[in-house]
């Protein structure tokens, strides 16, 4: 089993910046494509970033462009988010994802194991 544990969340200002981190831990793994998701109340699990195991050509969505940096370690099996220039909208549990198989990685239906979630939070 692999297990997901995000951290780094918090409480920041707009214009302010956060890391967030994602260890993976468990059975050995070569996951195909690690993804950020983020979550705001009353609305739908949305991609945020994806890298792949190579680390080529990573993904964003178009509201984070310019922002935000995906990353990954693949000998510490960690991925991150560095987040700037954050906004209010931003706001959101934050989530982290593994995909064991190759795919276009742009659902949460394309994921296999999932973190618990880290809250954040960007106040005007």
């Amino acid at each position: 089993q692999v297990q997901l544990v995000e951290s780094g969340g918090g409480l920041v200002q707009a214009g302010g910046s956060l890391r967030l981190s994602c260890a993976a831990s468990g059975r050995t793994f070569r996951p195909a494509a690690m993804g950020w998701f983020r979550q705001a109340p009353g609305t739908d699990r949305e991609i945020v970033a994806i890298i792949s195991w190579s680390g080529s050509s990573p993904y964003y969505t178009e509201s984070v462009k310019g922002r935000f940096t995906i990353s990954r370690d693949n000998a510490k099996n960690t991925v991150y988010l560095q987040m700037n220039s954050l906004k209010p909208e931003d706001t959101a549990v934050y989530y982290c994802a593994a995909a064991k198989y190759g795919g276009i990685w742009l659902t949460r239906y394309d994921y296999d194991y999932w973190g618990q979630g880290t809250q954040v939070t960007v106040s005007s």
